[in-house]
């Protein structure tokens, strides 16, 4: 996944968040916080995310990639794979 693909995922990720904030607030009577702090926040929760790159370890390197018993019956490229979307559908960052 590209970078500004994360990006928007991540910030559909915060509003979502915001907006269910905004109604705690609301109903608790809070003050709004102002236009720069969630900006500030925004920018917070891209970056905390854009920090987080996971290292996959190579399919030659480990067994369970290689395990013919695997009651997935999946090879370790497919495995690989399966894995990389699952970490990147979260908005994190997989080495290459």
């Amino acid at each position: 996944m590209d970078t500004n693909k994360m990006r928007e995922q991540v910030s559909k990720e915060f509003k979502a968040w915001f907006a269910g904030y905004e109604r705690s607030r609301e109903v608790n009577g809070w003050m709004p916080l102002e236009p720069f702090v969630v900006a500030h926040m925004h920018n917070a929760f891209i970056a905390s995310r854009e920090s987080v790159v996971v290292e996959l370890p190579s399919p030659s390197d480990h067994e369970i990639y290689n395990d013919k018993s695997d009651f997935l019956h999946i090879d370790g490229e497919s495995l690989m794979s399966s894995v990389r979307y699952a970490i990147e559908a979260q908005g994190l960052k997989v080495a290459q």
